[in-house]
């Protein structure tokens, strides 16, 4: 891709951006996107490009809510493998099948993980009180259901990735007992792994524009750290009002692309 110096601003903007709302959310990915599509890169050389360009976003963000990960060593070691595998999946099927595939599905899957950010303080209240009727204690780690549910969505992450977090956030509200920031912290950690494994399998069978992926490590770098320091001071009440308007404008972009 040869730019101008204005377009490679925009773009490195584009990644500071992308950066900024995956850590806090998810759906980087729709800001940088369109942003390559736009400067004429294949759709395929622009995904994988894009992949392996919000890896270091992935890791910084993750670095940033480091705070928020202590104590959860198992459940990270846990949730990687699983990550790992799905976004190792996901980014054979982005080789495999057609770019149309997922169209259909995936407005639909981030509006069902819409509707459970929303009612997870209800989902939640529910399970504990039917656990406590019927005598059973939850998962500490969310049992095999959500390890399952974080390998497909990372299925979904490896083959193209926006709004991932939303379904992450989703998945892990519901089924564990935590606190919003701390989900929202293992959420990073697993948006980086799915990034790296998926950039890794491309850098073998792709085509990426290096200037693209330098501009976008760059600015998602740097949006991560951003991202961590707005994300973390977020009530989680204000913080589930930013995911559902990034999953609603994901699905707008979606359905209108």
């Amino acid at each position: 891709m040869r730019v101008t110096i204005w377009e490679a601003v925009a773009v490195f903007a584009a990644g500071i951006g992308a950066g900024t709302i995956n850590t806090v959310v998810g759906s980087g990915t729709l800001i940088t996107f369109p942003v390559l599509l736009a400067f004429g890169l294949p759709p395929v050389t622009a995904n994988v490009s894009n992949t392996l360009g919000l890896v270091p976003g992935s890791i910084s963000g993750a670095i940033g809510y480091r705070r928020e990960l202590t104590g959860q060593r198992s459940r990270i070691l846990r949730f990687s493998a699983a990550a790992l595998l799905g976004g190792l999946g996901g980014a054979v099927l982005l080789l495999a099948l057609p770019a149309t595939a997922f169209d259909t599905i995936v407005p639909a899957l981030i509006a069902v993980a819409l509707v459970l950010v929303v009612a997870q303080p209800k989902l939640s209240a529910w399970v504990r009180a039917r656990r406590e009727r019927n005598g059973t204690t939850a998962h500490p780690d969310g049992g095999p259901v959500l390890l399952l549910g974080l390998m497909l969505a990372s299925v979904y992450g490896g083959y193209f990735g926006a709004a991932q977090g939303v379904i992450y956030v989703s998945l892990m509200g519901v089924l564990l007992t935590e606190d919003l920031q701390r989900i929202n912290a293992l959420k990073n950690v697993l948006a980086a792994v799915v990034n790296g494994v998926a950039a890794i399998f491309f850098l073998f069978v792709a085509h990426f524009d290096w200037t693209a992926v330098a501009l976008i490590a760059l600015g998602s770098t740097l949006g991560g750290q951003l991202g961590a320091k707005v994300g973390r001071r977020l009530p989680p009440t204000a913080l589930r009002g930013v995911i559902v308007l990034v999953g609603l404008l994901a699905i707008v972009q979606l359905l209108l692309k």
